[in-house]
């Protein structure tokens, strides 16, 4: 689950300096050819060897299944992907399929074949609801779920044995009433990451969700954060960080995980980190998944990762490749190295006997990925400072996403 976390945090930072120099497999950023499918991936799984070889059994088996069709796949590093892929096809020499995840889709959606045209019926009709949503774009699925995760409630059991405590928060109502007593005994209720530079699909967006707001308007044309919910959202948040109940220096600051009070056993929750980031501090066994917070609804964070194909490609053969890549049993070998789970009805539990992988599972469909909106990321950029600012007490929350809002307007007319 920690590389779910990087590629978010990745997807957020925006575009930085070009980068086609690849890791792992052997690259070519061109074609070479209609009876080849160039795949470009990213390092899911970390180990730079497992992912060789998962990616190398894979091509090694489909090649034996359809005499006549070759695969190229070629990893890249996270970092400037977007970057190096924009460039890429800019040229006309970008691969047939690519690993996208959502948020990428909606940017990318004039250059995909959406997924309708090549993927078998059968297989989008196993896919769950979530995972299926958070690839439609303007009404058609653009891309293949082939992993998806989730960020529901975290709870660290020692601090609620500290405070003698054995019942968790599932409510907003219920973490508020708690943050009193756990600040008289020296913890945090909970611990929320201001800095700009943390992507808002993991801080902000799923109170905005749990309070029944959304990020944009229902066509996408315009802001809807500074909605009733978005104010009842931020209003909330501000009052854990007035009343010293979340750590204020990370409003503005994000230190390494090790260096906080999470890591420190001071933080009750967490809807922000995943269980592979807690695990190595808090101990697997203290670690409580509770279901995601419940404002007016409930509502987490997952991410989703996929495979898209790219207009220019071979239809038949690179929807071969990729229908091939999401049967569940090759996806499989994708997924568990980093805790993901299956994004189809189909697939076998992978994790049976795993409490805490069966009661994260258990949030996966009350996921959501982000919207998916060509001008997410910029409207991220400005509504994220808007939010520090009045976490820090410069603006009233309706003024801060007032002013986010106006200027999130601004950039979405431009994408459009």
């Amino acid at each position: 689950m920690r590389a779910s976390r990087t590629a978010a945090a990745a997807a957020a930072a925006g575009l930085a300096a070009v980068s086609l120099a690849a890791c792992g497999s052997d690259s070519s950023s061109s074609a070479s050819g209609k009876d080849t499918v160039t795949t470009w991936v990213y390092p899911v799984i970390a180990d730079e060897k497992a992912n060789q070889a998962y990616w190398d059994g894979l091509v090694k088996g489909f090649e034996a299944a359809n005499p006549g069709i070759k695969v190229k796949v070629s990893t890249y590093p996270w970092a400037n992907r977007d970057t190096a892929l924009a460039t890429a096809l800019a040229g006309g020499k970008g691969p047939d399929v690519a690993y996208l995840i959502p948020d990428q889709l909606a940017a990318y959606q004039k250059n995909l074949i959406p997924a309708a045209d090549y993927l078998p019926a059968a297989d989008t009709q196993a896919l769950r609801p979530s995972a299926l949503k958070a690839v439609t774009v303007d009404g058609k699925p653009l891309a293949t779920p082939v992993l998806m995760s989730a960020f529901p409630l975290l709870c660290d059991k020692k601090v609620f044995d500290a405070i003698g405590e054995t019942s968790y928060p599932t409510s907003w109502d219920e973490l508020t009433a708690l943050a009193p007593k756990l600040k008289a005994k020296g913890y945090y209720a909970t611990s929320y990451s201001g800095d700009t530079t943390a992507t808002l699909n993991m801080t902000f967006y799923p109170l905005l969700w749990q309070a029944g707001g959304d990020v944009f308007a229902p066509d996408g044309k315009t802001a809807a954060f500074n909605s009733d919910a978005g104010v009842k959202a931020l209003s909330w948040l501000k009052t854990f960080v007035d009343k010293g109940w979340t750590p204020k220096d990370l409003v503005t600051t994000t230190p390494k995980i090790e260096q906080t009070d999470l890591a420190k056993n001071k933080v009750a929750c967490t809807w922000q980190n995943s269980a592979a980031e807690v695990e190595p501090f808090w101990g697997k066994d203290n670690i409580i998944v509770q279901p995601a917070l419940t404002g007016t609804t409930q509502a987490a964070y997952g991410t989703v990762g996929t495979l898209a194909m790219f207009k220019g490609a071979d239809k038949n053969a690179a929807g071969k490749w990729i229908a091939y890549v999401a049967q569940p049993k090759n996806t499989e070998g994708l997924q568990k190295p980093g805790g993901y789970f299956p994004t189809r009805t189909d697939a076998d539990d992978l994790y049976p006997g795993d409490a805490m992988q069966q009661a994260t599972a258990k949030a996966l469909d009350s996921t959501q990925v982000g919207p998916l909106n060509k001008a997410s990321r910029d409207v991220m950029g400005v509504l994220a400072p808007e939010i520090q600012a009045a976490l820090l007490g410069k603006k009233s929350p309706q003024q801060a996403l007032d002013d986010a809002a106006k200027a999130a307007d601004q950039l979405i007319s431009r994408k459009r």
